[in-house]
């Protein structure tokens, strides 16, 4: 069984095989959640790009867990300066079998510039490949076409944002959903401040009423099964 876990913003947890994986693990400063970075469990960090609510506290739960960071080359060279040895760096388009399952890193648009302003390289999106079926994390990304080309892998569960400003905002994110035709769909960085402040139900609605893809609005600490 595979379970995913929102804390609020875009910070995840995947729990399967045995195995966990923290995706953009943001608690410290997340007021979404009072989940303590020294509480969480990882075998896994995957870092989606450079931005600080994204990075959150990888590194700090790197060293406790000895859990390996997985992200793109860029914030890899970066983390290793950090004194972290435990890392695997891919890129858009490659995909690895981990212990976990396959990952993919697909293209996402926004910027990535690390937290003390290093290049950051190219965001990613991320494509899961586990036993019960795929799972896109869209991340941070604006809404493009080629999402059409990722829901032809036949995915079972995606998690989209849909706070608006900094990502896609509501009518994307529905148009993103007629892209990928995903089964399942969880709404993702949004409520943490006031800027990207969305009402997720009226979304689930909308996502009801125009796609065949069943929304779960999920609230911080909230589990779905893929």
């Amino acid at each position: 069984m595979t379970t995913i876990t929102w804390f609020g913003h875009s910070a995840l947890k995947i729990e399967t095989g045995g195995l966990t994986i923290l995706v953009d693990p943001f608690f410290t400063g997340n007021p979404a959640t009072d989940v303590s970075p020294d509480d969480v469990a990882a075998d896994f960090i995957v870092i989606t790009h450079g931005h600080g609510d994204h990075v959150g506290d990888a590194i700090s739960i790197a060293r406790r867990t000895g859990a390996t960071i997985i992200a793109n080359f860029e914030i890899i060279n970066w983390i290793e300066g950090q004194g972290i040895d435990k890392t695997h760096a891919q890129h858009i388009g490659g995909a690895f079998e981990h212990p976990f399952g396959n990952l993919k890193l697909t293209i996402a648009h926004h910027g990535s510039a690390l937290p003390d302003g290093s290049y950051g390289g190219n965001p990613c999106g991320l494509l899961f490949t586990f036993p019960e079926g795929k799972y896109y994390h869209a991340a941070d990304t604006g809404l493009f076409y080629d999402m059409k080309l990722i829901g032809d892998e036949g995915i079972e569960l995606a998690t989209l944002p849909i706070g608006d400003n900094f990502t896609m905002g509501p009518d994307d994110a529905l148009r993103a959903v007629k892209l990928i035709a995903p089964k399942k769909v969880v709404p993702v960085h949004y409520n943490t401040w006031p800027l990207i402040a969305q009402d997720a139900d009226a979304w689930a609605k909308r996502v009801v009423a125009e796609t065949s893809t069943v929304p779960h609005v999920l609230k911080p600490g909230g589990q779905i099964e893929l």
